[in-house]
């Protein structure tokens, strides 16, 4: 059987729509703007529809473009750096206003979690739910898992739903924080990561899982879902979460 080398490979119309149309978002076109229709968008390129929409659909899978229903097509504003290099260790929730938390349970982990965190597997551990938006739209979603052992003074805290969850994460605070460990893989969205992120199920998105020390103890994992159209993985010192 032979061979095709890259070369021979002639380059799909719609890709090198999607370049004209690239470099057009970044001249003709604001942040959040509404592009036009199909119809109008493929006469002032020349293209047959069908192309069009393939070009707009790479553009969205690469996160330049965002389309909701009831809108349209939209300009995607920058994608948010996630950093993973070298950071300053730090709590979740400590000084960090990008994210909110919205929900709180206690539950028993996932098994993955629960050897993160060597916990029994009947433990049961305080579960923060955390959200970012950017620009109105959701980018990612988190879970951080605290061991009762970590927040021993929550008990004297009557509060629930959100206001209960910023107070474990105060209360985690209390700890002298030792190390941060994180690491990143590539996922797909499960049902309730689509709902919370408003992506269709299986959509990519980027799973970092953060493991925080303190003495000898895990005191607790953070595990955060990222769309991957809007997110990029940066690498550095600055720390945190960096908007690109």
């Amino acid at each position: 059987m032979g061979t095709t080398t890259p070369a021979a490979v002639p380059e799909p119309k719609y890709w090198h729509l999607k370049s004209v149309l690239s470099d057009a978002l970044e001249s003709d076109f604001e942040v959040g703007e509404i592009l036009p229709n199909e119809r109008d968008l493929a006469a002032r390129f020349g293209v047959a529809r069908a192309t069009l929409r393939q070009a707009l659909d790479q553009l969205e899978l690469e996160g330049r473009l965002q389309r909701r229903r009831g809108v349209g097509t939209t300009v995607a504003p920058p994608r948010v750096g996630v950093a993973v290099g070298d950071t300053e260790p730090r709590w979740p929730g400590d000084s960090d206003e990008a994210w909110e938390p919205v929900g709180y349970v206690e539950q028993q982990p996932p098994a993955a979690v629960t050897r993160l965190l060597g916990a029994a597997a009947d433990d049961k551990v305080h579960v923060v739910r955390r959200v970012r938006a950017r620009h109105g739209q959701p980018v990612a979603a988190e879970l951080v898992y605290v061991p009762a052992a970590s927040v021993p003074g929550l008990t004297r805290i009557d509060a629930e739903g959100p206001a209960l969850a910023r107070a474990v994460l105060r209360e985690l605070q209390r700890l002298e924080l030792q190390g941060q460990e994180r690491t990143v893989e590539l996922g797909s969205a499960t049902a309730d990561d689509a709902k919370e992120l408003d992506r269709l199920p299986g959509a990519p998105v980027l799973v970092v899982t953060a493991r925080y020390t303190s003495g000898d103890a895990t005191a607790a994992v953070a595990v955060g879902t990222y769309r991957a159209d809007t997110c990029r993985l940066t690498f550095g010192e600055d720390g945190g979460l960096l908007a690109g």
